[in-house]
């Protein structure tokens, strides 16, 4: 199988880079971090004027129409930076989930202004601290926890249990009245926000099917979460690299020493399998057999969320105590790996159902 980018790929990969090393430096990041709303509206017109917001959006509503092959080198530069902004919630998530769901006349309503940054769309589905949102009369009722960027979305995209029992994706407006919002940062900086409905209006979007469209959209956003940890992880090898060169212990380099050459060898072992599993899920994310597409899902999850933890914990012993500290990037790397190791399930969930599902084949 060739797994060759094409020029075209390539000049995307390069573009957002390029973006990140110019406009998106750590410094840059740290005052973004340390100055509310905790994200910048600027970066997201910025990543909008180059089109990656538009993306994952079809043609025929403004968008580049590509795929999570394309959104995976995004992702992966991005990863570098440890970009604040809602790119995977808004711009990935969304958007897909709203292709599948959503009728004509609503994705010609919001998908052009997703692609171009005017309006942030993000999915309000649920978290294990969440209480059962119902619907009735067309109100939302009940709390959503953890709704990744929530505090920054124009429109929250919700999953609720009708009167009938079934459960359906409701479209509610940020302001509205009934709708009140608890925004924090997380261990890795970014945002998160509580959602509290109280006879919320809100329109429903689809005609059934809610639940497996959503996981549909989570998995695509799962694939491109896992492209993103490996732009991370080969950061941060380069880095432990680099120290291993220049710090000095009795007299040279302490790269020279066989245990720790042996250290790295392991990281760019996990390095590269995590690097042929993100190809994978990326590859099979929107396979429509869903036993198929989620064990291979899981399976990336498992060998990435396993390298994540490897890599990390590692890059950081081997830079000593400095490699905590704030002022170093890679205590943001290690922070962030972190947190991917259990988003969208952690490596344990994800090992279960991928048991559970290849027993079932």
């Amino acid at each position: 199988m060739n797994f060759d980018f094409t020029e075209e790929q390539i000049a995307l990969q390069d573009t957002v880079q390029r973006f990140i090393a110019k406009d998106y430096t750590f410094e840059k990041r740290r005052a973004i971090f340390d100055a509310a709303p905790g994200w910048s509206r600027e970066v997201w017109q910025a990543l909008a004027d180059l089109g990656v917001l538009a993306l994952n959006i079809d043609e025929n509503y403004g968008g580049l129409g590509y795929g999570p092959q394309e959104t995976g080198l995004v992702m992966g530069a991005f990863g570098a930076g440890l970009l604040l902004e809602p790119w995977l919630a808004a711009a990935v998530v969304a958007p897909a989930l709203i292709r599948r769901i959503a009728s004509a006349d609503f994705q010609e309503q919001w998908l052009p202004n997703i692609a171009t940054g005017e309006t942030i769309v993000v999915l309000a589905h649920g978290d294990a601290r969440s209480e059962p949102v119902t619907e009735f009369n067309g109100n939302l009722n009940g709390r959503k926890a953890v709704v990744a960027h929530g505090g920054c979305a124009d429109l929250l995209l919700v999953s609720a249990q009708t009167a009938r029992g079934d459960t359906a994706l409701f479209a509610v407006t940020s302001g509205a009245e009934g709708v009140s919002l608890r925004d924090y940062p997380m261990l890795d900086g970014q945002r998160a926000a509580d959602v509290v409905l109280n006879n919320a209006p809100a329109m429903r979007i689809d005609a059934g099917g809610a639940l497996d469209a959503i996981d549909a959209a989570l998995d695509i956003g799962l694939a491109a979460l896992c492209s993103e940890a490996v732009g991370i992880m080969e950061a941060t090898v380069a880095a432990t690299t680099e120290y291993l060169k220049t710090r000095q212990q009795f007299g040279q380099p302490i790269g020279r020493f066989q245990a720790l050459q042996h250290r790295m060898a392991d990281m760019l072992l996990h390095l590269e399998q995590a690097r042929s599993m993100s190809y994978l899920a990326a590859m099979h994310c929107t396979n429509k057999n869903t036993a198929a597409r989620q064990r291979t899902i899981s399976a990336a999850k498992v060998t990435i969320g396993q390298a994540c933890r490897f890599i990390a914990q590692n890059a950081v012993q081997l830079h000593g105590g400095m490699g905590m500290t704030d002022e170093l990037m890679l205590s943001h790397w290690f922070k962030r790996l972190t947190a991917i190791e259990m988003t969208f399930g952690d490596t344990d969930s994800h090992l279960q159902r991928f048991a559970r599902l290849s027993r079932a084949a």
